[in-house]
């Protein structure tokens, strides 16, 4: 089928994709391993888009011997609203990174599961109910439990000032709050982007 690979090119056990590509997929319990390329709709629908990106793209150039940063993004909890991190989904593809948006209405153990499966660097949580406080904990705890305290864990959305230092402490590596420029955060993980072992 167009636009639809076995999974194999963006799977970690199966290796990294072509040097100047990356792919952004839906993880979907429905399909398990299945790349789609291009913007969804929450379902894993695809709407449109290129079928691949070229790794040069965003805001600056990223290291092209190295492999793709792999970012899981997810809308835990009750929160429907994901035309934003849709946005930033494709920003980060764009940008040459590998990106697995998870949809709507996950809970923590579903992030933690994806992500560990996944062999993500980032989480991105996106939270817009003010939910932050319960749920970004628990998420922080699964990971060190599965002793994959390697993830970083970053928060975006409706983030009183407040529960910064709070969240911060508990071992989120950074917070951004609404009007952040997509280019902003990029940079950020381009320039903390975890350091694992090879093979």
């Amino acid at each position: 089928m167009e636009g639809v690979s076995t999974g194999q090119e963006c799977s970690p056990r199966w290796g990294r994709p072509p040097a100047r590509t990356s792919c952004f997929h839906p993880a979907s319990a429905r399909s398990p391993g299945r790349i789609l390329t291009g913007p969804f709709r929450a379902s894993g629908e695809q709407i449109s888009g290129p079928q691949c990106v070229d790794r040069m793209g965003g805001t600056e150039d990223p290291d092209l011997s190295a492999p793709p940063i792999r970012v899981l993004v997810a809308k835990p909890g009750l929160d429907g609203h994901d035309r934003g991190v849709k946005v930033i989904a494709r920003a980060l593809r764009d940008a040459g990174m590998e990106v697995i948006y998870t949809g709507l209405r996950q809970t923590p153990e579903m992030i933690v599961n994806a992500a560990l499966q996944e062999d993500v660097e980032f989480i991105g949580l996106s939270i817009l109910s003010g939910a932050h406080m319960a749920i970004v904990p628990r998420v922080l705890d699964l990971l060190e439990a599965a002793d994959a305290t390697d993830i970083q864990v970053i928060v975006g959305g409706i983030i009183p000032d407040a529960d910064i230092p709070a969240l911060q402490t508990k071992g989120v590596a950074q917070v951004f709050q609404t009007g952040t420029s997509l280019e902003s955060i990029v940079k950020y993980l381009r320039a903390n982007r975890p350091k694992r072992q090879s093979g």
